[in-house]
């Protein structure tokens, strides 16, 4: 897994919130942990038996990312994307690791958001 930070075209938000995947949202629909997330993709944990995942396999994922907004800091933004599982990796007991890639980039890029943000606060 680290070996694909070398990869990445830019810097990942570290975001741990609830989330939700599954093959379509609209039907079975199982929780899970963001870990991470940029624009292109997002890495998230879920318990071993509620993972019904495979590499290369195609998912839909509903999460939550802050706005940022210095009026409203608590406030966060819900989105839905497709994608692709890129890799699987043990973590800690009972769950796993999951890295995804997203069929579309989402319109910001989280980290460089919240870099902003934090500037803007000053």
């Amino acid at each position: 897994m680290d070996s694909n930070a070398e990869n990445r075209y830019e810097q990942r938000l570290t975001y741990r919130w609830p989330m939700w995947f599954g093959q379509d949202t609209t039907q079975a629909v199982y929780p899970a942990l963001m870990v991470d997330v940029s624009s292109g993709g997002m890495a998230f944990t879920c318990k071993t038996g509620l993972c019904p995942l495979q590499v290369g396999q195609a998912i839909t994922v509903r999460f939550s990312l802050p706005r940022f907004d210095a009026d409203e800091p608590s406030a966060t933004v819900g989105l839905t994307r497709a994608g692709l599982i890129r890799w699987i990796a043990p973590a800690e007991a009972g769950s796993y690791k999951v890295g995804l890639q997203f069929d579309a980039p989402l319109s910001l890029k989280p980290a460089e958001q919240a870099a902003l943000a934090a500037m803007w606060a000053k």
